[in-house]
């Protein structure tokens, strides 16, 4: 949940260099955040092509994305071409859709974030846990809580914008 309104929060997602913000710097852990991102400046619509690179427990990311839903302000969606380079050498490509469902309520909004894996080339170290159904739901949790986190600090930055733009206003007046 936000305070932001539903559009407040679609804004930030369609400004691709925002994401390095709430998914970057914002992120509690070093070791999970993106890196960088390139994309066009503006809003982001249906075909903005962008890059970015990221951290994670198991090594580095180097992704490729293209939006492929874009409906301010409900809807943002994404398709990742991702390649991980393990610390140990290996090399897995995945794609997944990022898609971002935003409702608005009476004191903001609602963000709902899924990932779908669509394709993934390889499950190595701690990835092949997914293989084993009773241990498969463990690493699902860790991989949730991390999403909390990035969707947190996307909640906050909007708030903390709306209230910014806010005060620019009053003061104007």
């Amino acid at each position: 949940a936000s305070r932001a309104p539903a559009e407040a929060v679609y804004d930030l997602l369609a400004d691709i260099g925002s994401h390095l913000e709430w998914g970057g710097r914002r992120q509690p852990r070093k070791t999970y955040r993106l890196l960088s991102i390139e994309g066009p400046d503006g809003a982001a619509t249906i075909g903005t092509e962008f890059r970015s690179t990221g951290a994670d427990a198991m090594g580095e990311f180097a992704d490729s994305s293209v939006v492929t839903e874009a409906a301010r302000p409900a809807l943002f969606e994404f398709v990742t071409e991702a390649r991980l380079s393990t610390k140990k050498g290996k090399v897995v490509e995945w794609t997944n859709v990022h898609r971002y469902e935003i409702a608005a309520e009476p004191e903001g909004c609602r963000i709902t974030y899924t990932v779908r894996i669509l394709r993934i080339s390889d499950l190595p170290g701690l990835m092949a846990f997914f293989k084993i159904p009773g241990l498969r739901a463990l690493v699902l949790r860790f991989g949730g809580s991390n999403s909390r986190k990035g969707l947190r600090g996307l909640a906050r930055l909007a708030e903390e914008r709306v209230r910014r733009n806010l005060a620019a206003l009053e003061e104007h007046l």
